[in-house]
């Protein structure tokens, strides 16, 4: 029920006190308990929405997490098993008045979410992971770099410095050990994954390990050839550009590119020429021109 708005299942608010919280649920379950409801399919899936919702709300840790990240990013990092670890499914109906509950646990839920939930496992259950984008220059990708993030975890802001490796790509994830989701009893705490946004620059585009940037030159440096200062990561270097040369092509800078992930290896840098053709022409150049086309240009 991934989809699901869980205030909505228990009738609630977001606003709601936990008291309101186990009110709504405890009138609800009693409502669509499979005792009350033999055989009837719609009153168990509405009683297995109805714990999950409640599994989640009746913990302060997990409500914070659903609430900060919504119901889609909620469920990018708990499972059905990370729900319901530590939620005591039998003692909730005891308290009740009503027994079995246990028993319509593992019927409803299937062993796997069972499994998941502490005291019915071989050892420690992990927390859950948690993730967070941050957005870092193409420079610093390129380069490496330190950041500061800050992050809430268990209800307390953080703050971390994060090596970023250089050559580090747009959608990479890395991982922060020990800084996700707090685990049970005597669990270890999940891990944070960094999901790096690379922001575009205004100069370089990247292709891999490559670098390409396009230059612009006058029609008559493509005819009779120019040097130029073209930008790299480590500043200007200066080319030379062949006369005749033709749109498009590129000249490359080897070893002028971005260092491999986990390699010492540099890629190249492409300078991509193009021809710049004027949109208008004073009387002179025109005659010039002219004059040129009389003579097969």
């Amino acid at each position: 029920m991934s989809q699901t708005d869980y205030y909505k299942v228990l009738g609630v608010e977001k606003s709601s006190s936990a008291d309101d919280i186990k009110k709504a649920f405890r009138k609800l379950a009693v409502k669509y308990h499979p005792d009350r409801n033999p055989g009837d399919k719609s009153a168990e899936d509405k009683f297995k929405d109805l714990n999950e919702a409640y599994a989640v709300l009746s913990d302060p840790q997990k409500k914070e997490q659903y609430d900060t990240y919504g119901s889609s990013g909620f469920h990018k990092q708990y499972s059905q098993e990370d729900i319901f670890r530590n939620f005591d499914f039998g003692g909730t109906f005891r308290d009740m008045g009503m027994g079995g509950g246990d028993d319509i646990f593992s019927r409803i839920f299937g062993g796997g979410a069972r499994g998941g939930r502490r005291g019915f496992n071989d050892g420690p259950q992990k927390g859950p992971d948690h993730e967070m984008e941050t957005d870092i220059s193409f420079r610093d990708a390129a380069q490496g770099a330190e950041k500061v993030i800050a992050f809430r975890r268990n209800s307390v802001r953080e703050e971390l410095k994060v090596k970023i490796p250089a050559g580090v790509e747009n959608g990479s994830k890395i991982r922060i050990t020990g800084k996700g989701g707090q685990g049970g009893a005597g669990s270890p705490a999940g891990d944070l994954f960094l999901i790096i946004r690379v922001l575009p620059d205004p100069v370089f585009v990247r292709d891999g390990g490559d670098l390409i940037v396009e230059r612009s030159i006058p029609l008559t440096a493509a005819c009779l050839g120019i040097s130029l200062d073209v930008p790299t990561l480590d500043g200007d270097k200066r080319i030379k550009v062949p006369a005749g040369i033709q749109p498009g092509t590129k000249i490359r800078l080897k070893g002028c590119g971005i260092k491999q992930l986990g390699s010492n290896a540099k890629g190249d840098l492409y300078v991509k020429i193009a021809i710049h053709v004027p949109e208008a022409l004073n009387e002179q150049q025109k005659r010039l021109i002219e004059e040129l086309a009389r003579n097969g240009l």
